[in-house]
C-alpha cells in the first residue's frame, strides 16, 4: 500500500492537475475546460496525491447543494494504480467534506470503469441510480455516501 501525501491545492496549481488529467483521461482538456466548470460553484476543492514528491493522482470537486459535495473527478496515473492512492484521495475528501459540514458525497462513474465502481462500493457508497450521458453515448452509475 502506497503512503501518498495528499495536498489541497489552489487555482494556481490547476496546470499540474491538467497535466495529470491528460495523462489519465481522453479527450485531453485544457485549464479553461476546468475553469468553465468551476464558474458559479461553491467550495471548489482540488487535491493532488504525491509519492516521493511526484504528482501521481488528483481529485476535483465542488458543492452540489448545501448538504451535498460532488466528487467530479478522481484520477491516478496507471503505473500507480492498485496501491491504495485512490482510496487515500477519497478518504481525504470525506474528511474535508465532514469538516465543512457536508452530509453526503456523490459521484458518477461510467459502467466500464470497473475499478472505480468496486472502490465506491468498498468504501460504503450506495448506488442511487443511472443517468444517460449523451456526450459519451453511455450510462453513468450514480453513487452517494452519507458522512454521518
Amino acid at each position: 500500500m502506497a503512503d501518498a501525501i495528499i495536498d489541497i491545492v489552489g487555482p494556481e496549481d490547476l496546470e499540474e492537475i491538467v497535466k495529470l488529467f491528460n495523462q489519465i483521461f481522453r479527450p485531453p482538456r485544457d485549464a479553461e475546460f476546468f475553469n468553465r466548470r468551476y464558474l458559479g460553484r461553491h467550495n471548489v476543492l482540488q487535491m493532488v496525491a504525491r509519492i516521493d514528491e511526484r504528482p501521481v493522482g488528483f481529485f476535483l470537486g465542488f458543492e452540489l447543494k448545501p448538504s451535498v459535495f460532488f466528487a467530479w473527478f478522481y484520477g491516478v496515473l496507471p503505473e500507480f494504480r492498485r496501491q491504495g492512492i485512490a482510496s487515500q484521495l477519497m478518504e481525504a475528501v470525506h474528511e474535508w467534506a465532514r469538516e465543512h459540514g457536508y452530509e453526503s458525497i456523490r459521484f458518477e462513474c461510467h459502467n466500464q470503469h470497473r475499478p472505480m465502481l468496486h472502490l465506491g462500493i468498498a468504501l460504503g457508497y450506495d448506488i442511487l441510480g443511472i443517468r444517460w450521458d449523451p456526450d459519451r453515448d453511455a450510462n453513468l452509475v450514480l453513487f452517494e455516501k452519507r458522512l454521518a
